[in-house]
């Protein structure tokens, strides 16, 4: 039987516990949804990642958007909330990401329309060059994403069964790089139809950026290891087991 003490103690480790794995939860989706927001706003800079003068399809390796920098730390985030919180919880967060960048661009919009004054050092010809255009764009983005995300998220997750939560670089490498690849080809064609990118530089930023994100994602599984590592230690999860949060 246990003592009144120890299981007062237990207890209290428990609940320390959950508020923990809660806030890093909450952590995760923060630095998820800022990188969503941030990337959808940034991506109509254009740069060479590693210039090689040799074109492919009519483009430059790599010739990217900066909007992709921040692309590959939100998979990473949705694989490792993905291992330790489950399905529902990685798909909350990209509902939530989202809906963060639908109101971001709905303050855009308004911010738009508001006329500057004389003084002001953004003019609004300038402001609705970089940002006025961007509507269409980030519907897109959105469109690509939230399709790639939750595909994502599916084929992680039927590895995980099918594995038994062994081969962690399996999931999270395939998963990756199939949704990756939906999510760039979706928005260039979306793009490309709204004329936004001419068809003839289609394929060539199609394998820009897919070779891209695969390079970087190949890159981020020992983070991936090193982050789930640190959870089952800290939280003594078996292989396969999950946080339950509210």
């Amino acid at each position: 039987m246990i003592s009144l003490p120890k299981y007062l103690l237990t207890i209290y480790m428990t609940i320390k516990d959950t508020i923990l794995a809660r806030r890093i939860y909450l952590l995760l989706g923060i630095l998820f949804i800022t990188s969503l927001v941030v990337s959808n706003l940034i991506f109509k800079k254009f740069f060479y990642f590693y210039p090689i003068e040799t074109p492919v399809f009519g483009v430059k390796l790599f010739e990217i958007s900066v909007g992709i920098l921040p692309y590959p730390i939100t998979f990473l985030i949705t694989d490792l909330i993905s291992e330790i919180y489950g399905k529902q919880k990685a798909n909350e967060v990209v509902v939530g990401g989202v809906l963060a960048s639908i109101f971001s661009m709905g303050i855009i919009y308004i911010a738009n329309l508001v006329p500057a004054t004389d003084w002001s050092p953004v003019s609004d010809s300038l402001f609705s060059e970089v940002f006025g255009s961007t509507s269409i764009a980030v519907l897109a983005s959105m469109l690509a994403y939230l399709f790639a995300q939750f595909i994502d998220i599916q084929i992680y997750h039927y590895w995980k069964q099918l594995t038994k939560g062994k081969y962690l670089w399996l999931r999270n490498n395939f998963s990756t790089f199939l949704s990756q690849f939906i999510d760039t080809a979706t928005v260039l064609l979306l793009l490309c139809l709204f004329g936004e990118i001419e068809w003839k530089l289609f394929l060539g930023l199609l394998f820009a950026g897919v070779t891209f994100k695969v390079i970087i994602a190949a890159l981020d599984t020992p983070f991936l290891y090193l982050g789930v590592y640190w959870f089952r230690k800290r939280f003594k999860l078996e292989v396969n087991q999950e946080i339950k949060i509210d």
